[in-house]
């Protein structure tokens, strides 16, 4: 299945500097998360201008990182379960953080991600 928010309309929101978005591929929500937190998420899709072909989502809270449930939560409203999708741990020298408790999930439109062997995890 193509990337896309699957979450209620009500969670929708108007992002303060990307506006409203298509709401599908390309927007911003408040969605009540499993864990009795509100995330903020901002998603684009692959088609963006500034997206280069990837899928991104970005996922904060006031106080705390998201943890592994909120991130799988908001995951499976964005892509099927079979699909592949990364956080990048990348150089220091190439942080941007424009939130002290917000994380990113990935997913490159036109290549597969590698996985490791089953095995080795």
């Amino acid at each position: 299945m193509a990337f896309g928010y699957r979450g209620k309309r009500e969670w929708l929101r108007v992002h303060p500097i990307g506006g409203t978005g298509d709401g599908l591929t390309y927007g911003c929500a408040s969605i009540p998360g499993p864990c009795a937190q509100d995330l903020t998420v901002i998603f684009s899709g692959a088609e963006d201008d500034i997206a280069n072909g990837w899928e991104h989502v970005s996922v904060s809270t006031p106080r705390r990182p998201p943890n592994w449930k909120e991130m799988c939560f908001i995951k499976a409203l964005f892509w099927d379960g079979e699909d592949t999708v990364v956080q990048f741990h990348p150089p220091e020298s190439t942080y941007v953080n424009q939130h002290p408790h917000c994380l990113h999930l990935w997913r490159p439109r036109t290549v597969a991600i590698p996985l490791p062997p089953i095995i080795t995890v």
